[in-house]
């Protein structure tokens, strides 16, 4: 019975051996600080994108909840209380019944009147007495389209023909040699 071994025999003579590159810990840090970095700036946008909003009658419900916090204020501007100030404008909402006292801070938008729905981004001032605006934006219907239609159908045909003739023009400046 042969008892060599079949297979050649194994190489057991020592190699050389590459060591394993090993990053520096500034590397490992500075990783670290970025990731930290992206995560503040995605948390910052994400809750600074999302106002709440709330109805005059909540608003001033959770006001001492609200302190210092920007949100967007719903309500009815009240007629006889929009007052123009040296900076803006003075008016009340309303909504449920509840009056929330209002300051905005620069020139309402065309359609701002008494009557209108509203809603205003801002905040409620220190003392708690109004709500201080930065942004009204009006809330209208489409009640401007069944009374004012023939408006409407005006603005079509003028913008019409206004592209027709640029065109026109265009093709007439073109075709020229």
């Amino acid at each position: 019975m042969d008892l060599t071994p079949s297979s050649p025999p194994m190489d057991l003579t020592p190699g050389v051996v590459t060591p394993r590159r090993r990053r520096s810990p500034a590397t490992y840090a500075l990783l670290v600080l970025v990731l930290i970095a992206l995560s503040v700036v995605i948390y910052k946008g994400l809750s600074s994108a999302s106002l709440y909003f709330y109805n005059a009658d909540e608003a001033v419900h959770h006001e001492h909840d609200l302190a210092g916090k920007t949100f967007r204020l719903q309500g009815t501007v009240l007629g006889d209380t929009v007052k123009p100030t040296s900076d803006g404008v003075d008016f009340a909402v309303a909504f449920n019944g509840v009056r929330v006292e209002a300051h905005h801070h620069g020139d309402p938008p065309e359609l701002f009147k008494p009557g209108i729905p509203v809603v205003l981004e801002g905040h409620w001032a220190a003392s708690f007495a109004y709500f201080d605006s930065d942004r009204i934006l009006v809330k209208h219907s489409a009640t401007y389209t069944a009374e004012h239609k023939d408006r409407l159908d005006e603005a079509t045909t003028t913008t019409t023909s206004a592209s027709t003739a640029a065109s026109t023009a265009t093709t007439a400046t073109t075709a020229a040699p």
